[in-house]
């Protein structure tokens, strides 16, 4: 039997070393869930870095529950006297699995998991191997609309630039200009390569001169079609996730109140209409914070 290179790649790369304390966390989360796995994604994956909030995504068995997905929620953990922060995204394998395939409206599974992930805790070896089967989705679909919309010659990182300023102009998100660009510093080794790798995987012929590629994109309108689609769908669909989120985010009031405080200095004090009624509770909170910053500015000031 021939292993596919794609495949085999990233199931190294999702067994990429993560610290004791994510991998006790994330294991905490899934058998508390009955998942199939979760993975582990974000700076702190490649600092290896405690602070600040972790990044998890927590994949289920069976159908997809919600039809406005992932389920976010916030968790808190002290793991061995390490205070540990997660924001957790919930879904069904199945679903991440097509979305990150191209075959959902969602921009977001596809162009997050073609960046660097770890599996930190998995049930068996057959929930591995099926969601190591639904990142390398992600890496088809990424490079697929990446040789669409860029150059018809150019470098792997020109291809890959085009594709994230395409991604993040399509979101609802504020992002720095040149934000594809660090993306792509940060994470050279696991992109190196695989560009060729995941055209290959799906049978885009190109030719290759050192480091610059021609892929020979047939279809390249019906792929540009797919993804106008999914462009003028990005924000609004986003919109709609973050007013669900708002809603429905598990731990919202914690989440909300440890920002806070982290980025003012302000405590905010929970109460249980807080954590029951984030959204109404937040003109409020945002008072109270501005008036002690204003108290602690006027005795700094005396």
């Amino acid at each position: 039997m021939i292993e596919d290179p794609l495949l085999a790649r990233t199931a190294a790369a999702l067994d990429r070393d993560v610290v004791p304390e994510v991998r006790a966390f994330a294991q905490r989360l899934g058998e508390s869930s009955g998942a199939l796995g979760v993975l582990f994604y974000g700076s702190n994956l490649r600092t290896g870095s405690l602070e600040g909030v972790l990044d998890f995504y927590v994949l289920l068995p069976g159908r997809q529950v919600e039809r406005i997905w992932p389920r976010v929620s916030y968790h808190e953990w002290e793991c061995d006297g390490v205070p540990l922060r997660a924001k957790v995204a919930t879904m069904a394998l199945e679903t991440f699995r097509a979305a990150a395939a191209g075959e959902r409206l969602d921009t977001t599974i596809w162009a997050r998991f073609v960046q660097p992930s770890a599996l930190a805790w998995e049930r068996d070896e057959a929930s591995r191997s099926a969601i190591a089967g639904a990142v390398a989705e992600a890496a088809r679909t990424a490079a697929r609309l990446a040789v669409a919309l860029g150059p018809d010659v150019g470098t792997a990182e020109d291809y890959w630039r085009a594709l994230f300023r395409a991604t993040y102009a399509a979101e609802f998100r504020v992002e720095k200009a040149g934000r594809e660009d660090s993306i792509l510093a940060a994470n050279r080794e696991h992109f190196a390569g695989l560009l060729p790798l995941a055209l290959s995987a799906q049978g885009i012929s190109f030719t290759r001169e050192g480091e610059v590629i021609r892929p020979a994109v047939r279809g390249r309108s019906r792929v540009l079609s797919w993804w106008r689609r999914r462009r003028r769908m990005g924000k609004p669909y986003n919109v709609l996730r973050l007013v669900k989120a708002s809603t429905t985010f598990e731990g919202a009031a914690r989440y909300a109140a440890w920002k806070i405080e982290r980025h003012t200095g302000v405590p905010v004090d929970i109460t249980p209409w807080r954590e029951r009624h984030p959204v109404l509770a937040a003109p409020g909170v945002l008072w109270q914070v501005w008036r002690r910053r204003r108290a602690q500015a006027r005795q700094a000031r005396a």
